[in-house]
């Protein structure tokens, strides 16, 4: 079930492309919500909605918006006449998009002629938080490089709530974006990654892609409960279709759970067990303690035998960053809090470009 609440549009803090965060009187207080435009329509001052308050009410990680359900200032809403893939599907919030392979599209006969991505590195993520240190390493070593990023339905299923995209965009650092499955907002929209990853390459024209979840990955503390699993399933399809995987482990020393301390559960799982081919993985430079923790994880998942390690040496993240004015946050902490997290996802770009170099 879902809380639903009645509010009135207060205030416009701030309006992006496809989405306007306001504030909302409920029962004589303000608070914080999201209008996605694209689902509810645009959105004024005054306006009386029905919002969606469940997760704010569960304390759940949604940085404490609620969501605009209906906008009752506006009667009839029409669509465009291009496009007929639903996403949502069968839910009160089915929306139509213009998928670039559908039979319409102009792009339709690219994906019946498609051979390989010839050797594209793609870079396979799972937490949102390792899009910025990623692919701002990728543009500082390389500021003419094309990146692609997309996003699977594994969490946010709205592009929109992605605030790391606008600045990425804004920047000139991510050149296009694809949203697969249910997830929606990108410049492309797709059924699924091997369709997501033949955009990338023969539409987009992009150099290299970034594959991620948007914001806010499902975890039980389960072995397989997690949305993470999708890494293992992408990086095999990507060599399915003839890229370079390159396999980003989470990693960090500051998390208090035992599961994900070093090697997260998260990706022991996905590498050891979940993948069916051999990926590549690149890991920064640890210290001593961290690095005897990290080679027993390992060793005692064999995943040297299964997998192609690297260790990369330099370290740039941080010049990277402040040449591009960006901040990463990942589950609370910052690059002081968690150096060897951000650590490993720049090494997956340092290593992407190197095979990029030798092309």
């Amino acid at each position: 079930m879902i809380s639903i609440k009645r509010g009135k549009v207060t205030k416009i803090i701030k309006k992006l492309e496809g989405r306007t965060d306001i504030l909302v009187n409920i029962d004589n207080k303000d608070e914080n919500a999201i209008n996605y435009d694209y689902l509810t329509g645009c959105i004024a001052v005054g306006d009386e909605v029905i919002l969606n308050t469940t997760a704010v009410e569960l304390n759940l990680g949604t940085g404490g918006y609620h969501f605009v359900i209906w906008n009752l200032n506006i009667s009839n809403q029409s669509i465009d006449t291009k496009g007929h893939i639903m996403k949502l599907r069968y839910t009160p919030f089915q929306l139509k998009t213009y998928a670039v392979e559908e039979q319409e599209s102009p792009y339709h006969k690219l994906f019946h002629e498609f051979k390989s991505l010839n050797d594209m590195p793609v870079i396979v993520g799972t937490l949102h938080s390792m899009l910025v240190p990623i692919s701002s390493t990728l543009k500082y070593l390389n500021n003419n490089i094309k990146i692609a990023f997309i996003m699977t339905d594994g969490a946010a299923l709205p592009l929109y709530l992605s605030n790391a995209i606008y600045e990425l965009k804004e920047k000139n650092i991510i050149y296009k974006t694809i949203t697969l499955g249910h997830a929606f907002g990108g410049d492309y929209e797709v059924v699924n990654i091997y369709n997501a990853l033949i955009a990338a390459k023969e539409i987009a024209k992009c150099d290299i892609a970034i594959v991620t979840m948007g914001p806010g990955i499902v975890g039980t503390g389960t072995p397989y409960g997690f949305t993470g699993v999708e890494q293992g399933y992408i990086a095999d399809a990507v060599n399915d279709l003839g890229g370079v995987s390159i396999t980003v482990p989470r990693i960090t020393f500051k998390d208090e759970r035992e599961r994900h301390y070093g090697l997260s559960h998260h990706s022991l799982t996905v590498l050891s067990k979940i993948m069916k081919t051999k990926s590549n993985i690149a890991l920064p430079n640890f210290s001593l303690e961290h690095e005897t923790i990290i080679m027993k994880q390992i060793k005692e998942n064999n995943l040297m035998q299964k997998h192609n390690i690297f260790k990369v040496e330099k370290n740039i993240l941080e010049q990277a960053l402040d040449q591009y004015g960006l901040k990463v946050k990942s589950m609370g902490r910052n690059l002081k809090n968690d150096p060897e997290f951000f650590a490993t996802c720049s090494a997956a770009a340092i290593y992407a470009v190197s095979l990029l170099n030798n092309q």
